[in-house]
């Protein structure tokens, strides 16, 4: 599958989850403020794309994935 295809279902499904639109999603937005985050709500996020796409997320990783874009490269270079 595409990159782009990739970023665009995960884009969904998180949008999907939230309640928020998909456009809100941008590479350089903050996670936690687009999605309105707490800390129950990223755990949230963490077990819907472990769950959805077979990812797995350690703590550490989390705390250092603030924007889209830093989760869209560290997604993708867990399934290469």
């Amino acid at each position: 599958m595409e990159t782009q295809q990739l970023i665009k279902e995960l884009n969904e499904a998180l949008a999907t989850e939230f309640e928020i639109e998909a456009a809100n999603i941008t590479a350089g937005a903050d996670i936690k403020e687009t999605l309105d985050l707490d800390s129950l709500g990223l755990v949230d996020m963490v077990a819907l794309i472990e769950n959805k796409f077979g990812v797995k997320i350690q703590s550490a990783d989390v705390a250092s994935i603030k924007t889209f874009d830093d989760l869209y490269n560290f997604f993708l270079g867990k399934l290469k």
